[in-house]
């Protein structure tokens, strides 16, 4: 079974949600996006359009990756949507026939690794798998640097993650450790961590001290760091961190044209908006023109060591990935 196949079946159950959207539809709109980013985020955004794009009146439609996936493919024969913007690389390769190719201005700016295949969709943010630390909760022990420091025993009890089969993100970052540790890696892993089915509990826990240490988002962890808990600290892994970009892209024949589109599609890809959402929201930008440690506390992408992992082929291997995270924990009977 190819992955494209899994990540749809995955994908199908959250469409009752997008039918609910169904009656949302406003015609009248120059521009309508699907988005599955929080208000925080879509608000930055939308406040950087009115100014860019004031002639642009722009509909926002908000729900799951998974509901808006199947949303726009059960609309394909009558596009109610325009842009889609915040899923995974991974998900837009399950879901590629229906968009449509577009080669924007901005694009000339980004880093390469965040442009899609034949332009179909590009990166309009960028996602630093880390280790997060809470300094309180170490009690003497040394903070681990390596991902491989996490398979030590006396991380159990202290060690929080997600769980690749509920949440895209930890997929992710399970990608690039069995990448790096196979079998063994997930094994040793399963065995010390707590598991949770919500990705924002990963985070949550170990600011709130209930752990010491938890793989999750730069952004995530960044924010109680810019929101002033000096115990809490980022670790970027000395084997190399993995990253993952989210994408922006055009529905195939939108609803209020190309030209809409794609004036839509520029703003979020624009310099402007990627700076408002990393100065405000934290949010990793995909362009390589803007200097994220002049603005932030965090480094710049050049100077983060980078496990280089391949979203596309993440995508095709998910039910290799998910049946060896499933071994493990039934290895340690949890």
């Amino acid at each position: 079974m190819i992955s494209q196949r899994s990540i749809r079946h995955c994908l199908t159950a959250s469409f009752a949600s997008a039918v609910l959207l169904l009656g949302t539809q406003a015609s009248a709109a120059d521009a309508v996006v699907y988005t599955s980013n929080n208000v925080q985020t879509i608000d930055t955004a939308m406040d950087i359009a009115r100014k860019q794009a004031s002639d642009l009146s722009i509909q926002k439609v908000t729900s799951g990756t998974g509901a808006l996936m199947k949303r726009i493919e059960a609309e394909a024969a009558n596009p109610l949507g325009d842009v889609v913007w915040g899923a995974g690389f991974g998900t837009m390769a399950a879901f590629k026939q229906n968009f449509q190719p577009y080669a924007s201005p901005e694009m000339k700016d980004l880093d390469e690794r965040f442009i899609g295949p034949d332009n179909l969709w590009a990166g309009s943010n960028v996602h630093v798998m880390i280790i997060m630390v809470n300094d309180k909760q170490l009690k003497g022990m040394e903070a681990p640097t390596r991902w491989a420091d996490l398979f030590d025993p006396q991380w159990k009890g202290k060690l929080i993650v997600g769980d690749p089969g509920t949440s895209g993100s930890t997929y992710d970052q399970m990608y690039g450790l069995y990448q790096l540790f196979g079998q063994d890696g997930f094994d040793k892993l399963v065995a010390n961590a707590d598991v949770s089915r919500s990705s924002a509990q990963v985070y949550k826990s170990v600011a709130n001290g209930e752990y010491a240490v938890g793989i999750t988002m730069e952004y995530a962890a960044y924010a109680y760091i810019a929101g002033g808990q000096k115990e809490v600290r980022i670790v970027y892994p000395e084997e190399g961190a993995f990253v993952a970009p989210e994408a922006v892209a055009i529905i195939k024949n939108p609803k209020n044209g190309d030209q809409a589109a794609q004036q839509l599609y520029d703003v979020l890809l624009s310099k402007a908006v990627q700076e408002a959402e990393l100065t405000d929201n934290f949010r990793r930008p995909s362009r390589a023109d803007i200097d994220v440690a002049a603005l932030t506390e965090l480094p710049n992408l050049k100077d983060i060591k980078v496990e280089a992992t391949d979203p596309l082929k993440a995508a095709a291997e998910y039910d290799t990935i998910i049946g060896a995270w499933k071994k493990a924990l039934d290895k340690a009977g949890k």
